[in-house]
């Protein structure tokens, strides 16, 4: 089976990664790849939708690099204690004692803020006398930032600092893993965990510090840290690109922007739901590794070996989505992997949709004519296989 290197960062992958999956998807689901975390272990990727399912929630496949031998000489910090870096019985532990707090009324609660939010940063917007702007830094980027802030009870972040650590986290330059950026919002959120210990407020980070379950567990201060920096950088990275995917398939496809338009009521939560398939915000999950042989599709993956499941492979699989490469706000639901599966289902995913919905049907009904403004040059793509998106989305009215 020839290795296929995923990490070269080309340009025609970075623009086209579906037609890469399809063309391996066509060969089988399971391929091994170059480009992997380290060149001790082996890289493998699981394309078909229903071996991507079995991997997300695989026994075997364990998340906690900690204990894999893949990154020797890397130290971990106060960051890797999430729940995303966690197993059995310590994620389920995790999971526990952040859902008695992340709840969906929590979650209800942010909706004023998030509409708010919204209208201010589309009057904003409609000031500029150019009548143009950058929709990921007007719009898409500062809604979840505020947000997450807001919810984590971080008043004083340095919104551009912080997007440089995150954005050395999420897309990081390959043969780079991005520990510098973890040391810096490790030491960042450990001061401000510290301060929500002396001064707590209402917001989700002072409730998960006073949360206790039944027999007196709770979180330790690393593992504060390490939620709070999972919840900042997921929490906001997954939907930025949910809105700026999203609207740049509905300017692609008018026909349906204008359905969408004509009856918001109707249409938008499915259009939402077929903007996660289609042009999800996270292309490949986070690595696995593979604690005993296991197979998948047919193929033995050999223990310590690295995995990745490619939810952007997974949605757009011809044997479950019917004509997958077509974008249709009429589709009926048929569970995409855009929040992924099983034990490591995205947490805030009500969250990311209750904003991506409340973000494009206020930006479709400020600006009727929004479009893709032709002088901002071809896109510039988010590097690496882990995020898909784009850095910059400009548009016009």
């Amino acid at each position: 089976m020839p290795v296929v290197d995923i990490s070269s960062g080309a340009e025609d992958f970075a623009a086209d990664p579906y037609s890469f999956y399809a063309a391996l998807r066509a060969a089988g689901p399971v391929h091994r790849v170059g480009g992997g975390p380290s060149d001790d272990a082996p890289c493998w990727i699981v394309v078909g939708y229903e071996e991507v399912r079995q991997a997300l929630n695989h026994p075997s496949l364990l998340k906690d690099w900690r204990h894999s031998g893949t990154f020797p000489g890397l130290e971990p910090t106060a960051a890797n204690s999430n729940m995303l870096e966690s197993d059995p019985p310590r994620h389920t532990r995790l999971r526990r004692l952040v859902a008695r707090e992340f709840t969906s009324r929590r979650v209800q609660e942010m909706r004023p803020l998030v509409e708010r939010t919204t209208a201010g940063l589309l009057d904003a917007m409609a000031a500029r006398p150019e009548r143009a702007a950058d929709l990921v830094g007007a719009l898409a980027f500062p809604l979840p930032m505020t947000v997450i802030c807001e919810l984590l009870g971080v008043p004083d972040l340095d919104r551009e600092r912080f997007r440089h650590w995150s954005n050395a986290v999420v897309t990081p330059v390959p043969g780079v893993v991005g520990n510098e950026a973890h040391l810096h919002l490790s030491g960042y959120l450990a001061e401000l965990v510290a301060r929500k210990a002396d001064h707590p407020g209402d917001d989700l980070l002072s409730a998960l510090i006073r949360t206790r379950d039944e027999d007196g567990d709770s979180l330790s201060p690393d593992e504060l840290i390490g939620m709070a920096f999972l919840l900042l950088v997921a929490g906001h990275e997954t939907t930025v690109n949910l809105i700026s995917n999203g609207v740049r398939a509905l300017l692609a496809h008018p026909a349906q922007l204008a359905e969408l338009r004509a009856d918001p009521g109707k249409l938008l939560d499915g259009a939402v739901e077929e903007m996660l398939r289609y042009d999800g915000p996270v292309q490949n999950s986070t690595y696995r590794y593979a604690a005993t042989d296991v197979e998948l599709g047919g193929v033995v993956i050999p223990a310590g070996a690295v995995v990745l499941a490619s939810l952007a492979g997974a949605d757009r699989d011809p044997g479950r989505f019917p004509d997958p490469d077509v974008f249709d706000i009429h589709r009926a639901p048929q569970g995409h992997l855009a929040f992924g599966h099983g034990l490591h289902f995205c947490i805030g995913a009500p969250l990311a949709r209750m904003e991506g919905r409340i973000a494009v049907r206020a930006l479709l009904e400020r600006f009727p004519d929004l479009a893709e403004d032709p002088a901002g040059g071809p896109p510039q793509w988010l590097p690496g296989s882990l995020m898909r998106g784009v850095s910059s989305l400009p548009v016009r009215w």
